[in-house]
């Protein structure tokens, strides 16, 4: 968005620090969804160990499992991708436009996001979860930085 465009559209210089830091969760979320859809195994280390079972004994009971997964991953890592775009753009649109109802729009996606995502891996016990806590930085950081009109 070139700044006469922004300028035009109602952009203040108060809304790009919010803008930007809503963005980069946008960016976390597109960086996930191609770890799932590129690089995520079947089943981490910790998926077997939830389970209260092992990798073999998952492949002998449930034989199609591994095969299938993957591709339920590519599914969720695409939807991860599409609401990274999403936040993007509703940063450098109407979040940093200020917007009627984009921090609530922002929030509960977060919260529906990346939000959801945490709270999960910490029910079970994730590797990832600390490192996904960290991920919701940017989105409470936006918010409040939106809250305080910068």
């Amino acid at each position: 968005m070139t700044r006469q465009v922004a300028a035009s559209a109602g952009t203040t210089e108060s809304g790009q620090l919010s803008s930007g830091a809503l963005a980069l969760g946008g960016i976390i979320l597109i960086g996930l969804g191609f770890y799932f859809i590129f690089i995520r195994p079947a089943l981490l280390p910790e998926d077997p160990r939830f389970m209260g079972t092992t990798l073999e004994h998952i492949r002998v009971a449930f034989p199609g499992l591994l095969l299938w997964l993957p591709r339920v991953f590519w599914v969720l890592g695409g939807y991860m991708v599409s609401t990274g775009l999403l936040t993007c753009y509703l940063a450098r649109t109407c979040f940093r436009s200020r917007a009627p109802g984009a921090a609530w729009v922002a929030a509960l996606s977060a919260v529906t996001s990346i939000g959801l995502m945490v709270v999960v891996n910490f029910l079970i016990d994730s590797d990832f979860k600390w490192l996904l806590l960290l991920f919701t930085a940017p989105w409470l950081v936006a918010l409040g930085l939106y809250v305080r009109g910068k």
